[in-house]
């Protein structure tokens, strides 16, 4: 079923000014795809100078275009400066070299042992600025016999167990539709700069390494695997929506062929959605007196929950069990959400001016903070805007500048 237009997104505009917690911070940030971009980006929110040191042919995403727009791009470097350089020119290491004093966190994804064969290992980094954050950004991790292997996180949420365990019994793995393991390893990774941080400005410790593979987080999210295999000797079986783990918990479609999504994991809650269907008999059957109980008779569970679902539209099911204080909400696609109060009244999606498209709708800074909130102050930077100014601070004198730009050394936007 088609869904109506949604309302206008409320405009907004960069606050270039806007002081944040992590103001005065210098992140230098040589990674490429989602992760390494998306820990900057969570860095540049709430204040951090950050560089993004680019090839002649730009980050990785900056390819990832829909109808020739930058759309990945403009979400996960908002805000960020580009500098624009040649790698593989004889003067790229001391170019880099460079812009290491005076940094607090450096962030790479090169293929592991890629810094130690340019010069530029961890050692002479530490070298460079004692205090710094080495974010070291990889498939497997720094060590171990797969250290050397690509890390594309397609290939670990297929390693990791996510894609055996998502999907249904009767259909092949399913690899997630999004970025997942790249998005878990930038929160991951964002949340260990801090923690390093801490170290050498509140305890007077000295800079260290960050060994952030994709697999590590990816992994932790999927809960107590091992552990279970341990007691039942059987592996996790795909169950489509429904959980192994509480009962009842799916996706049910409604009478005007929408979905909602249900979740009573604890006991209360599913006597409650038993209750408020007219089943409160089922509160006593044996079947379902229990979450182990209900969780081995899940699909007679979700039949009967679904037929009382299946009469009601989607708006109606929501509005008779948040009454009956259910715990049950919309299944929603990008229209759906975008049509929400909630989001307009949160302002989790904004417009802002945007070169390409007029206004770019792009999400609010993610975690709030009452009192040192975060901002978006500027669009995501042309390739090699700010290469000139970047250098000039770095120490580079006007003509050091020209020379390298004439050289094909350092590149600035066309």
């Amino acid at each position: 079923m088609s869904q109506p237009d949604a309302p206008a997104l409320p405009r907004a505009d960069y606050t270039p000014g806007v002081r944040g917690p992590l103001t005065g911070l210098r992140v230098v940030d040589l990674s490429r795809l989602v992760a390494g971009n998306l820990l900057t980006q969570h860095l540049v929110d709430f204040g951090a100078d950050v560089i993004k040191v680019e090839p002649r042919e730009g980050d990785t995403l900056r390819h990832w275009r829909v109808k020739g727009v930058e759309t990945t791009w403009k979400i996960h470097s908002r805000g960020k400066r580009s500098l624009c350089m040649e790698f593989r020119h004889p003067g790229a290491v001391d170019l880099i070299r460079r812009l290491i004093p005076g940094a607090a966190i450096f962030v790479e994804s090169f293929r592991t042992g890629t810094l130690e064969a340019m010069g530029i290992g961890p050692e002479e980094l530490l070298k460079l600025e004692p205090k710094l954050v080495i974010v070291r950004i990889s498939g497997w991790g720094q060590d171990g016999p797969y250290k050397r292997r690509p890390g594309f996180g397609t290939l670990v949420e297929g390693f990791a167990g996510f894609a055996s365990m998502n999907g249904f019994a009767d259909r092949e793995p399913v690899l997630p539709p999004m970025y997942l393991a790249d998005s878990l390893a930038g929160l991951t990774g964002a949340f260990a700069a801090m923690a390093a941080l801490r170290e050498v400005e509140i305890n007077g410790g000295q800079g260290q390494v960050i060994d952030l593979p994709l697999l590590d987080p990816l992994y932790n999210s999927l809960g107590p695997q091992a552990a279970n295999y341990r007691l039942t000797g059987k592996v996790k079986p795909r169950t489509g929506s429904r959980s192994t783990g509480a009962a009842p918990r799916n996706v049910y479609r409604t009478k005007d062929d929408r979905w909602v999504c249900l979740s009573a994991s604890t006991q209360g809650m599913a006597m409650r959605v038993l209750q408020s269907i007219g089943r409160a008999d089922l509160c006593d059957d044996p079947r379902f007196q229990t979450n182990e109980q209900r969780v081995a008779h899940g699909v007679e569970l979700d039949a009967i929950i679904g037929e009382f679902i299946g009469q009601r539209t989607q708006a109606e099911n929501v509005t008779f069990f948040e009454k009956a204080e259910v715990t049950i909400g919309p299944v929603y696609d990008i229209t759906g959400f975008m049509q929400d109060p909630h989001v307009h009244a949160r302002g989790l999606v904004a417009d802002y001016p945007d070169e390409d498209m007029g206004s770019f709708p792009m999400h609010a800074v993610t975690t709030r903070m009452s009192g040192t909130p975060g901002a978006i102050r500027s669009p995501a930077p042309r390739l090699g805007q700010h290469t000139r100014d970047i250098l000039a601070e770095a120490g580079f004198s006007a003509a050091e500048i020209e020379d390298s730009i004439t050289a094909g050394l350092a590149r600035t936007e066309t």
